[in-house]
């Protein structure tokens, strides 16, 4: 996709990384902190943790690489972004079945297994950026579906991954690319 208008010339700075530190009273809100910007953030229902555990409901503390996003071409527009963009489709899914041996990656329906649609009837996936959190060192039970996405509109948790608004997504977009980390501290 092409998402560079022909009036804008200037190419945004990437950033090295971002860093989200949790709220000191409620450990399921967080600052998303990208160089001078700050962001209000969601994090999982259970707050963080250095033991994710599949279906633990909480936010690993970890550093993580972005790997690409997911957008909802029907619902978001297209911002210009140093990540590759992969445009869902209806068949697109995320396993999410410890025991499958397409755990913590994308599939495809029909697929029988535990799985999250990556084309979900509320707003949160409208842009979906995958983080490499037991990706490339995949270890059964250690989490799966760790993205950085949408937030609720009063931030409620999420199931374990970041979440900001779709008016900070945009804003931020620009800045990110694959050599792109979050930090979760």
């Amino acid at each position: 996709m092409s998402g560079r208008s022909k009036a804008s010339t200037k190419h945004p700075k990437k950033l090295s990384h971002l860093v989200v530190r949790a709220a000191p009273r409620d450990g399921r809100r967080a600052i998303v902190q990208a160089g001078s910007l700050r962001f209000p953030a969601a994090l999982g229902r259970s707050g963080r943790t250095s033991r994710k555990r599949e279906g633990d409901g909480a936010t690993p503390i970890a550093t993580m690489p972005l790997r690409f996003a997911y957008l909802r071409g029907d619902r978001m527009r297209f911002a210009a972004t140093g990540l590759p963009l992969v445009r869902v489709k209806e068949t697109m899914l995320w396993c999410d079945a410890p025991s499958d041996p397409n755990y913590n990656r994308a599939v495809k329906f029909p697929f029988r297994a535990s799985h999250e649609k990556l084309m979900r009837t509320d707003r949160l996936y409208d842009l979906c950026i995958v983080m490499d959190w037991n990706l490339r060192t995949r270890k059964r039970g250690c989490g799966s579906a760790i993205f950085f996405h949408i937030a609720h509109p009063d931030y409620a948790p999420t199931e374990g991954c970041v979440a900001i608004s779709p008016r900070d997504m945009q804003r931020l977009l620009p800045h990110l690319s694959s050599s792109t980390r979050l930090r979760v501290l």
